[in-house]
């Protein structure tokens, strides 16, 4: 059967629009009812943070091709940790890092943090104010990310993080500049529309050992103890430039050594080992095919021996007679006596 067509005014045909304010379909507004007050009590509150976003800082963080896997947890960490960062495509080797500065201009940043892998096995990072400078280059070593188990702190995302420094970044200069660098470049800007408004972690910058130790902690409420979320690194400073990613050098760390340098020693280490040990083997060598010192006889030596009785020769001259095994006799006798048996039943 087919379906009825629907008619015009009927009662299948939909509902004609209200106007807005009047949700009676009449064009005077509706009386608030008991029901949409408790719902406009129960209505979500607008945001705290009500100030303007003034500070617009905006940090890159990419690398170069040729990372590991590592370098790249690193990497995205930072960028989560960061709500004022923005990512691009890795840059190939063969450009020259003052194409970094194009990139920054084109994505909006006044602020770069540039991972530089070499080697596939050493991992240099740039912290640059993208395009007047200063700009500094590290050495990255001792990487753990947020992903690992002994980690055990969490944050909320996107909110801000409180900035610890030792006292020594204020009595070095290079080291005031490094300061001053990581204040703009890790402080999540206020009222950033990413970020949150309030404080539950804290990154922490110390020197030890000529390097500086990043470590990233949670600030627990209830009694305000720390415990570490990630991830953590140590940089080893090279060098600092005046320029964004060159120009000239304002400060040249002289307790540097390169990883190249580095692995070079410890090779020229193992092999004089060895070579010790192979002219030890030598030696011994040597002094087993010296020929022994004659020690000339003395004569003294021989007084109180007593030579002993000397005895005849006896010279044989008959063959001595062949021992006998006892075993092999006994067997003989007992072959005589089964053949006597069997003799001596014939004759019966």
């Amino acid at each position: 059967m087919a379906a009825a067509k629907r008619k015009r005014g009927g009662a299948g045909t939909r509902p004609r629009k209200r106007a807005r304010g009047a949700p009676n379909g009449t064009g005077a507004p509706a009386k608030p009812s008991p029901q949409g007050e408790e719902r406009e009590q129960h209505s979500i509150p607008a945001p705290i943070s009500k100030g303007k976003w003034k500070n617009k800082e905006r940090v890159l963080i990419f690398s170069s091709r040729g990372i590991n896997f590592r370098t790249r947890h690193l990497m995205q960490d930072l960028r989560t940790l960061m709500p004022h960062s923005k990512a691009d495509t890795k840059m190939d080797r063969k450009d020259k890092l003052f194409v970094i500065n194009e990139i920054c201009e084109i994505k909006n940043c006044n602020k770069c943090i540039f991972f530089e892998a070499k080697k596939k096995q050493d991992l240099y990072m740039w912290l640059s104010n993208s395009p007047q400078g200063p700009s500094a280059k590290f050495l990255v070593q001792n990487i753990h990310t947020l992903a690992e188990l002994k980690m055990t702190g969490n944050c909320l995302r996107g909110s801000r993080p409180l900035l610890s420094f030792d006292p020594v970044f204020d009595q070095e200069p290079h080291y005031a500049l490094l300061k001053e660098l990581f204040i703009q470049i890790f402080s999540t800007p206020q009222y950033h529309p990413k970020s949150q408004p309030f404080v539950d972690h804290v990154f922490t910058f110390s020197i030890t050992d000529n390097r500086i130790w990043f470590r990233n902690y949670q600030i627990m409420e209830e009694d305000a103890a720390l415990v570490e979320i990630g991830p953590r690194f140590v940089l080893n400073l090279i060098k600092i430039f005046q320029g964004s990613f060159g120009g000239p050098t304002l400060y040249e760390n002289p307790h540097y050594q390169s990883p190249n340098m580095h692995r070079r020693m410890t090779r020229l280490a193992v092999a004089a080992k060895f070579k010790e040990k192979q002219q030890v083997k030598d030696l011994q060598k040597l002094r087993k095919k010296e020929e022994k010192t004659i020690i000339p006889e003395d004569p003294t030596e021989t007084v109180f021996e007593t030579p002993a009785e000397e005895k005849p020769l006896e010279i044989e001259l008959v063959k001595p007679e062949l021992k006998v095994n006892l075993k092999k006799k006994k067997k003989l006798f007992q072959r005589q006596r089964k053949r006597q048996k069997k003799l001596s039943g014939v004759g019966v």
